[in-house]
């Protein structure tokens, strides 16, 4: 299973999509700091909030093998830029939270993540656990293996690991 590193603003659901990716009984838990296991990093939402700590944000997607955005679907306002893509150097994901709630714009937040360079953009319902098994799906998919020569020759063509080759 790919290791997910989940950024985005304090209360989008980081925490909550962690557990319930375990299949743990969702409760309330503030992030204080960066915590790790075997397959997620859940980073506190004052990494995305403030320019102090966003560098932190670039060092922990070193650790992980797929970065993903986590907004909620009623989010006020958007965080990330498009000039997020320039420092993940790993595939970036969308994951829309709270797409039940009555204030959801996902149309808004979607274009917000495909602004940003999301490649794949997930919606999911943490209580009701609706959009975690695709996730879980995506998740599970073996990451590409390659020879450091053709990762030699995909960086000469200015390509990621992940992106396919021209005429494929």
């Amino acid at each position: 299973m790919k290791k997910l590193f989940l950024m985005g603003r304090s209360e989008a659901g980081k925490t909550s999509l962690t557990q319930a990716l375990r299949g743990e009984e969702l409760h309330y838990v503030k992030t204080q700091y960066t915590s790790s296991d075997d397959d997620t990093i859940d980073s506190p939402g004052e990494y995305a909030e403030s320019k102090c700590f966003s560098v932190g944000l670039a060092c922990f997607s070193f650790e992980a093998d797929v970065v993903a955005v986590v907004q909620a679907a009623d989010e006020p306002f958007n965080l990330f830029g498009a000039s997020l893509r320039s420092f993940i150097l790993r595939p970036l994901i969308g994951i829309i939270t709270k797409i039940d709630s009555p204030y959801a714009n996902i149309p808004m937040v979607r274009q917000w993540m495909a602004n940003a360079g999301c490649e794949r953009i997930f919606l999911i319902n943490n209580v009701t656990r609706e959009g975690i098994d695709e996730l879980m799906d995506y998740l599970a998919q073996d990451l590409p293996r390659m020879t450091f020569e053709e990762a030699k020759f995909r960086q000469s063509l200015g390509l990621s690991e992940w992106d396919p080759l021209p005429g494929s």
